[in-house]
């Protein structure tokens, strides 16, 4: 039998065992419920649902209010199911909710009955008490000093006070169902809002039996198991209205039309969003992420300007590009013969062939990326130390301080409760919970991370292949474009070099690889993270947070990693060049323009690939389905098309349907940090994508799916340590992108320690010699392979390196020049890695992760809490005291304000 720990009505304990029920005939229970509720269980006629208005969120006596509906079907396996749903409806019905149902002749397609349910005060009371929920007892006395000066500028983006604050400030205290009169209860029918009727619905329903322990086996329960089996098809509490018009019913907030005319259209994208109405009407889990969102994208804005001003830096300075002159001249990188890329199918080519390539790196690689990958490390501080503060505001104003405790120990999930058979003694509770052994845990945590292993592994062998794709089929696109007389295949306008090419077709294929193996992969870690069997929800959604985000880095950042810090790096040179895998795939080279141009591109591919992808995905396909859902409903007149009924045609949006939401924004969040030396309108890009992401969200959230079970979250959970991790690691990448990636500094140190201050000569400085005779007869290009101005007289090519020419004592060595350049990359990256984080933690020991208003106000409202409750205990004893015939005694502090408690109770006894 499973007891919850929790009262109804009287002092015994809420008992979920179906034994009881069963004493009774269980197939009147339906009459139970109706004669208990005051509706006759009866199936309605067309006219009298007509009678009703289709946006009635109330039972059929238009007084009691649904807190959620059940929907199933009847098939051929009816009758095991309808059993099921006999027993579990029984025993909800036994809990104290009361239920009514409506016929499938009622429905819009004629074969699914909803079963309303209606949580009246005693049971909302009781299960207030069992998961604390804070409710106000006295209003905030506290001045509001939050007034800025010249508020009148942020006028045009504020919203309507009545849609801001929909609410009073109070005072809160988790409630107490036996001091009911402690709190402010003015109307009990009202008291609780929506969402926390349903939070507590689902609740019960979650933890609520269906099986009959005839055996001695274990009880089945919990509503998430029988829409598995499909005993029900859906499980949901309903929406107050229509999104595009308010409610006929006086009684409904329409609180749905407000959120989708006030934040959901695009056309409030420069509008603030109503967060206290997101709070109420879809609860804290939700709107903290819309909090959280929200921020970013404010955030973003500042990053957006400095990126867009560093690239507009780049493109005004395009005329002071010395060394881009010099290949593009005629006489300079007209007369550079430059040796071939790959091997028998590349010929020999000139260095002014790459003039469009270098000219548009200087774009993205000037003296303003190093400024930019600078200020983007001090930038991710700043955004998640002023996060800390706006989540720590939005904690105590949403009544979420110490929630993660409460979380902890009162919610554990109705699978770990079911599957754990163990028993244990909780030290903190003093009552016996299931629990997992220590050896099965192990076994089962070795299994997954095996498991995440390999599909990492499968990742890195897909990037392998991309890779040996590139070396493939870049000697395919030179010998296709050999005959062009700049060896470049002109396209529109631009243009397209082998490199180029080669690099925009294999990151399109890494971008389609990528969203395969996503597809995947999801399904995998749902799975493993299942057979973990996680002992709360906050601890599930952990467990699945690591193992998606480790796949989804490594999935998404590892070809722009190959890019940035591999490919070019490992070349060899001309005779002994290095091969991938001891194979005749020889490594590849970047790009003359530089490596950083085509991990631009890399980057431009798949983050914009999967922002459109994602969006076309989180709008199209969910407006789709619900259209092709509701295909039949659209026959039916809007009178018989009843509230529950519009909800169940909608997607339901699922307990993990915010999971995708903040991965999908931390994914974009390590684009724009940990590569954004190499593409400073990447913040750009992400910030126009937000503001298109918080409507669209808010749209699908309002239009195209059922209402979510409230629920309460203090924070963005595991993703606060993934965001401060990646802010460490994008120090550490940027500074190696500027060092490594970038021409900066080998230019740099060209200017002040070779060239005397200027960049003239820096191109055949910065390029190598080798003798055409010395090379291998495997490296030579075929015959047909070298253009038509290539001949016999032409005895040497260049090539990207420092290393001495031919008839050195050092022949092909490293020279000094390569090694004082090494020595100035290595300096950089510990100078700015150092700046960056000293600055860092600069900032963020100069900014408290709480406000101090906002600390104040938690000290006062616990102050509160215990003066008001001493005084409500004194009061009820005084009046006891008084009731049992004892002399009445004046025994309040406002008499005895030196007396402490216990003293004021010795002196009225």
């Amino acid at each position: 039998m499973h007891r919850i720990t929790g009262r109804a009505g009287g002092d015994s304990l809420i008992e979920m065992s179906p034994s009881d029920s069963f004493n009774d005939d269980i197939n009147g229970y339906h009459q139970h419920a109706s004669s208990s509720s005051g509706s006759p269980q009866q199936e309605q006629s067309p006219i009298d649902k007509q009678q009703q208005s289709k946006d009635s969120v109330f039972f059929r006596d238009g007084e009691r209010r649904i807190d959620f509906v059940l929907s199933y079907d009847e098939d051929k396996d009816g009758e095991r199911k309808q059993e099921r749903r006999k027993i579990y409806e029984a025993n909800l019905v036994n809990v104290g909710l009361e239920l009514e149902t409506e016929d499938k002749s009622e429905s819009d397609d004629g074969k699914t009955y909803f079963v309303k349910i209606h949580a009246p005060w005693e049971v909302l009371a009781t299960y207030a008490d069992v998961l604390k929920i804070k409710v106000p007892f006295k209003a905030n006395d506290i001045p509001d000093n939050s007034e800025m000066p010249m508020n009148w500028l942020s006028t045009p983006f504020r919203l309507p006070e009545h849609i801001m604050h929909p609410e009073p400030d109070y005072f809160t205290a988790p409630f107490n169902k036996s001091k009911a009169d402690f709190f402010l209860i003015g109307d009990k029918d009202t008291f609780f809002p929506p969402s926390v009727r349903n939070r507590i619905v689902y609740y019960i329903l979650s933890r609520c039996s269906y099986f009959r322990d005839e055996c001695g086996d274990k009880d089945k329960k919990g509503i998430k198991r029988l829409l598995n089996n499909s005993t029900y098809t859906a499980a949901f509490p309903l929406h107050d209205s229509r999104y595009w018009t308010r409610s006929k019913d006086a009684n409904c907030e329409s609180e749905r039309y407000n959120l989708h005319k006030h934040w959901a259209r695009f056309f409030c994208f420069f509008k603030e969003q109503p967060l206290n109405l997101i709070r109420k009407y879809y609860g804290e889990k939700i709107g903290i992420y819309f909090a959280w969102l929200g921020f970013y994208t404010e955030m973003l804005l500042f990053a957006a300007i400095v990126g867009t001003i560093c690239f507009v830096h780049g493109f005004l300075t395009y005329g002071d590009n010395e060394w881009s002159k010099e290949i593009c001249n005629e006489t300079i990188g007209g007369n550079i013969v430059m040796c071939p890329l790959c091997d028998k199918k590349c010929g020999y080519w000139k260095l002014n062939s790459t003039c469009n390539s270098s000219w548009q790196s200087h774009l993205f690689d000037n003296v303003g990326t190093v400024f930019f990958a600078i200020f983007m490390g001090i930038w991710v501080t700043l955004f998640l130390e002023f996060w800390k503060r706006r989540q720590a505001r939005l904690e105590y104003e949403w009544d979420l301080v110490d929630f993660e405790e409460e979380q902890q120990q009162l919610q554990l999930r109705p699978e770990y409760e079911t599957k754990c058979t163990n028993r244990k003694l909780n030290r903190i509770t003093q009552e016996m919970e299931p629990y997992l052994p220590i050896t099965s845990k192990c076994a089962r945590s070795c299994l997954s991370g095996a498991t995440v292993l390999l599909w990492i592994s499968l990742i890195i062998a897909c990037i392998i292949g991309v890779i040996a794709y590139r070396l493939a089929v870049y000697a395919a696109f030179a010998s296709i474009m050999k005959d062009s007389a700049t060896a470049h295949l002109q396209v529109v306008g631009p243009y397209i070099t082998p490199q180029l090419a080669t690099s925009v077709t294999a990151s399109c294929i890494n971008f389609v690889i990528i969203m395969i193996l996503n597809l995947m992969y999801e399904r995998v870690a749902v799975w493993i993270t299942d057979m973990e069997i996680p002992k709360t929800h906050l601890e599930y959604e952990n467990k699945l947070t690591v193992k998606m985000f480790l796949f989804q880095f490594v999935n998404y950042y590892s070809s722009c990693f190959y890019v940035a810090f591999f490919k070019g790096k490992f070349v060899g040179y001309p005779g002994k060049y290095a091969y991938m895998f001891n194979s005749n795939l020889r490594n590849e080279e970047c790009d003359p323009g530089g490596c950083l141009i085509e991990l631009t591109t890399q980057l431009v591919i798949v983050m914009t690939g999967k922002q459109v992808w994602g969006n076309i995905q989180e709008a199209l396909v969910p407006w789709l389905m619900n259209w092709w859902g509701s295909r039949k409903a659209r026959n039916h007149p809007e009178s018989l098309y009843s509230r529950w009924e519009q909800d169940h045609d909608l997607q339901g949006f699922g307990q993990l349907g915010l999971f995708y939401e903040y991965l999908e924004m931390v994914i974009q969040f390590g684009f724009i940090t940990l590569f954004v030396a190499s593409f400073p309108l990447a913040p750009l890009m992400a910030l126009i994508n937000n503001i298109i992401e918080v409507r669209v969200d808010a749209w699908k959230l309002t239009t195209q799916f059922r209402r979510p079970v409230a629920a309460k979250a203090h924070s963005i959970g595991a993703w606060e340590e993934i965001l401060n991790g990646m802010a460490v690691l994008s120090v550490v990448t940027n500074a190696f992108i500027v060092a490594f990636t970038s021409d900066m500094i080998p230019r740099l140190v060209y200017m002040y320690a070779y060239g005397e201050m200027s960049m003239k000569g820096y191109i055949n400085n910065s390029l190598s010699v080798f003798n055409i005779s010395a090379t291998n007869w495997e490296n030579r290009p075929d015959e047909d392979e070298n253009p038509y101005w290539f001949n016999s007289s032409i005895t040497t090519c260049r090539y990207r390196d420092y290393r001495y020419p031919p008839g050195h004592e050092k022949e092909y060595a490293h020279n000094m020049q390569f090694w004082h350049i090494l020595a100035a990359k290595l300096a950089f990256i510990i100078i700015m890695e150092h700046v960056v984080f000293l600055v860092k933690f600069f900032v963020a020991w100069m900014i408290p992760d709480v406000p101090s208003d906002v600390r104040a106000r938690v000290k006062r409202e616990r102050y509160l809490v215990q003066e008001y409750l001493h005084n409500y205990e004194v009061e009820k004893l005084k009046i006891q005291l008084s009731q049992n015939g004892h002399n009445e005694c004046s025994c309040t502090p406002m008499i005895y304000p030196s007396l402490t408690k216990h003293e004021v109770l010795s002196e009225c006894l």
